[in-house]
């Protein structure tokens, strides 16, 4: 079964309202049960227009159609409405009387403004029917009926966001795409050149429309051609409300429940507003004259030469005089508009003078802003100069900035008063405000710099004066070195904080900020001193090597000691362990604070009076918790003072004692070979023992002279020997390997001394080769392997020599002291030249 349109008319052509009707109507179409989800379409334009023809092709309604062979003749009186067949979701057409008839007259337009702010006020969409050749037309185009309708709907009612399809009948050969502009830039102007309610001054035409435009071809030469167009227009209604539809940005939709009471309301309202009911023909002739007279002076001053010239000297810099002259121009252009509009209604004239001004205002404004601009920038560029003067010169920065920006903005000041214009009350307040931001940003980026700089120059003071100093102290590694190293900062950060107090005075600085920075001085200073005894406890394996070679290898008055019997090498090295555990208590943590601490007291009763052994897994453990080194954290110190933990003091302690072992071996052995040296004789026990006990063959040797000369002889020999092989050197290094090297070199040493002996008999003795001893300290220097060194990241080496030299009383060792070298090869040294 066919769908029924149900047309009904909804307003009388008297204006009377049909509400039971309408009711009778809601009901048969159930628009009761849409909730939301319908639109209501409309369609306005000339009479005879063939709007109700386009209707029933578009939306299959039976709107009562003209019948072309009995006159052209109003056919819709008031306003019917219909359901739209075969449309989801539910749409009502409503059909409204046409425009411009001739029923009606040129001045009873009442009915045709009111049935036009009610389509607006209640459709989703609207359809704007017009001829092709109508385009670019007043009256044809429903101009002047839009214009009203916007300025009464945008006071009656708010924003609802209503689409204007703009449907162009009998197109012709001009091209849409030419068409199209034309109707949007004058829908445009008709918004721009309604007068709005406070409340709507800059709300936005797309606020309250959507504008859409669409062709068709003539119905009564190009039928088929028409019906399709229509066809594919009609595709455009389907789901018409949904994102993207043609409604699909509607606002403030009513339930289809209260439609007809909210369609009587608003038809209520636009029949007691008396602003629809406005004169006709006098106004529109004055509406249209002053608006071409305008328009063609406002196209006048763009071609105008004075203006020209003064533009194009405005882009290049300053111009003398700019206010007078585009005054001047400004006043000729609108004294000739009010010669001409004199004769016309005076609201008219008025209104549209002052669209010519705002619209010229709005024309030179940007040359105007570009004349202020040069304005600004020439009063900036004049401070940085002045100050930069000023501060060459020797003064002072607040003083300079204050002299510099006044003179600037006095200027910028003078400036705006010759560029005013009389026809505007335009200023240049904006302008000087990013004037006035411009100099403090610049003066802030200087006094910045400068700031900058001499916080640089103080810190580069500073860290000269005490890296030197503080290096020192931590190398001497005395009771009193944090102490000293604290006067030593406090003396030298407070007299840099004075200087730099006194720098800083000429830049007014608030005193927050002063002593900000100033406790940033004192801060650095402390962070010089902290990173110097970081740096140093980094190497303090180095140090402590150094301090146990200086005290372990010289005496009191700085000699070199000589490893003789009398030295006592064990108390000797224990105070150069002392020393040394002195020098790594002073750098286990930083002591900025006068505060008590017992580090030195804990790591000399725990590594040098007291001996750990832990035997067991479960001994250890017992150990960790009561042996005060295992930990790593000190008592009185904070981690972030913290330089050398105690279990680092442990394992450096450890390795310090692997690598000076070697010193105080050499040492013992040194004084070994002193005391054999000087000791030949066997004890006098010994020698009355020998004496007793070979009597018979002392006195055989003495009763046979031929005894005597073979001992003799193997005393020469023998002697011989010893000189030739140092046997004394031999076995100074153990009695295994002396008597390996006697046993290697006995057979060689025998041949070289029978050759010297042939020799000598022949009476042509040989030269003698250099003979080069064995270095003792190099061969034992050899077999050592260094241990590594776990605080610093080169590897130290120890190299410990003997020097032997002969004396009256016989062999002296003496021990160089212990140096340290960063690089990792070893060298030998030769101790006997």
């Amino acid at each position: 079964m066919e769908e029924d349109c149900c047309a009904t008319q909804l307003i009388y052509g008297d204006g009377e309202f049909n509400s039971s009707g309408l009711d009778r109507f809601v009901k048969e179409v159930k628009l009761a049960e849409c909730g939301l989800s319908y639109a209501v379409v409309a369609i306005m334009g000339p009479q005879s227009s063939g709007k109700s023809t386009l209707l029933n092709h578009l939306f299959h309604t039976k709107f009562r159609e003209m019948d072309a062979y009995s006159g052209r003749s109003q056919t819709t009186k008031g306003i019917w409405i219909a359901k739209c067949v075969g449309i989801e979701p539910c749409t009502i057409a409503m059909d409204l009387e046409g425009t411009d008839g001739r029923e009606r007259g040129e001045d009873d337009t009442t009915f045709e403004k009111q049935s036009a702010l009610f389509a607006l006020a209640v459709s989703d969409i609207v359809l704007i029917n017009m001829w092709c050749h109508d385009i670019g037309r007043e009256q044809a185009a429903n101009k002047p009926l839009l214009k009203t309708v916007f300025q009464v709907m945008m006071r009656l009612f708010s924003p609802r966001k209503t689409t204007l399809l703009f449907v162009i009948r009998d197109k012709t050969k001009t091209p849409f795409e030419y068409l199209e502009p034309v109707l949007r830039e004058d829908i445009q102007k008709i918004w721009d050149g309604v007068p709005k309610p406070q409340a709507h001054k800059s709300t936005p035409f797309s606020d309250f429309f959507s504008v859409e435009v669409v062709a068709l071809s003539s119905y009564e030469e190009k039928e088929e051609k028409f019906k399709e167009e229509v066809a594919q227009l009609r595709q455009r209604f389907f789901h018409s409300i949904s994102p993207g539809g043609l409604a699909g940005d509607r606002r403030g939709v009513v339930p289809a429940t209260g439609f007809s009471f909210s369609a009587q309301q608003i038809w209520k309202v636009i029949k007691e507003n008396k602003d629809l009911d406005l004169p006709a023909h006098k106004v529109m002739v004055a509406t249209v004259r002053c608006e071409e007279i305008a328009n063609q002076k406002s196209n006048q001053l763009v071609y105008d030469e004075d203006w020209l010239a003064l533009k194009e000297a405005v882009q290049i810099g300053p111009v003398q005089g700019f206010g007078i002259r585009l005054s001047s121009i400004l006043g000729t252009y609108l004294s000739e508009y009010d010669m001409e509009a004199v004769y016309f209604d005076e609201g008219v004239r008025n209104s549209k003078r002052q669209l010519l001004e705002s619209k010229a205002l709005d024309f030179v404004y940007p040359a105007y802003t570009t004349m202020l601009g040069h304005l600004r920038s020439k009063a900036l560029e004049d401070f940085k100069v002045r100050l930069e003067q000023s501060l060459n010169k020797g003064g002072e920065f607040a003083s300079s900035v204050r002299t510099s920006s006044q003179s600037s903005m006095l200027e910028f000041d003078k400036g705006c008063a010759d560029t005013a214009i009389q026809q505007a009350d335009w200023d240049g307040s904006r302008v000087r405000e990013k004037l006035k931001r411009d100099i403090d940003a610049h003066a802030s980026s200087v006094r910045s710099a400068k700031l900058s700089k001499l916080k640089i120059n103080y810190e580069k003071q500073l860290s000269a004066s005490l890296t030197g100093p503080v290096e020192a102290l931590l190398e001497t590694g005395g009771k009193d070195t944090w102490t000293s190293m604290r006067k030593l900062l406090n003396h030298d950060t407070e007299v840099a904080v004075l200087e730099f107090s006194a720098a800083v005075a000429g830049f007014e600085l608030d005193k927050d900020t002063s002593t900000k920075m100033t406790q940033n001085l004192r801060d650095y200073a402390r962070n010089v001193v902290e990173k110097k005894a970081r740096e140093e406890a980094g190497n303090i394996m180095i140090h402590m090597k150094d301090r146990f070679s200086t005290v372990f290898n010289y005496d009191s008055d700085s000699m070199p000691r000589v490893w003789t019997e009398k030295e006592d090498i064990r108390s000797i090295t224990k105070d150069a362990r002392s020393a040394s555990l002195k020098l790594l208590s002073v750098m286990a943590a930083i002591r900025m604070e006068s505060k008590p601490d017992n580090i030195e007291k804990l790591l000399f009763s725990s590594l040098m009076d007291g001996t750990v052994t832990v035997s067991s897994s479960q001994d250890r453990r017992v150990a960790a918790s009561t042996y005060p080194l295992a930990s790593s954290t000190w008592e009185e110190v904070s981690s972030k003072d913290t330089l050398i933990t105690p279990v680092q003091c442990k394992s450096l302690w450890r390795q310090f004692k692997a690598e000076t072992e070697y010193s105080v071996t050499q040492a013992i052995s040194a004084q070994e070979a002193h005391k054999q040296s000087n000791n030949w004789w066997p004890p006098l026990w010994a020698i009355l023992a020998m004496i007793v006990l070979g009597y018979n063959e002392i006195k055989l040797l003495i009763t046979n002279p031929l005894y005597l000369m073979v001992l003799f002889v193997a005393y020469l020999i023998s002697r011989a020997l010893w000189v030739q092989m140092d046997i004394g050197r031999v076995f100074q290094h153990g009695i295994l390997s002396g008597i390996l090297t006697i046993v290697s070199r006995f057979l060689p040493t025998v041949m070289d001394l029978l050759r010297k002996l042939a020799e000598k008999s022949q009476g042509n003795p040989a030269p003698e080769a250099p003979r080069r001893p064995i270095s003792v300290a190099s061969q034992s220097h050899r077999n050592e392997t260094p241990l590594p060194n776990t605080i610093s990241s080169s590897i130290p080496e120890s190299t410990v020599s003997s020097n032997m030299s002969s004396s009256d009383g016989g062999v002296e060792y003496s021990s160089p002291p212990l140096r340290q070298r960063r690089p990792t090869n070893v060298q030998e040294v030769d101790l006997m030249k």
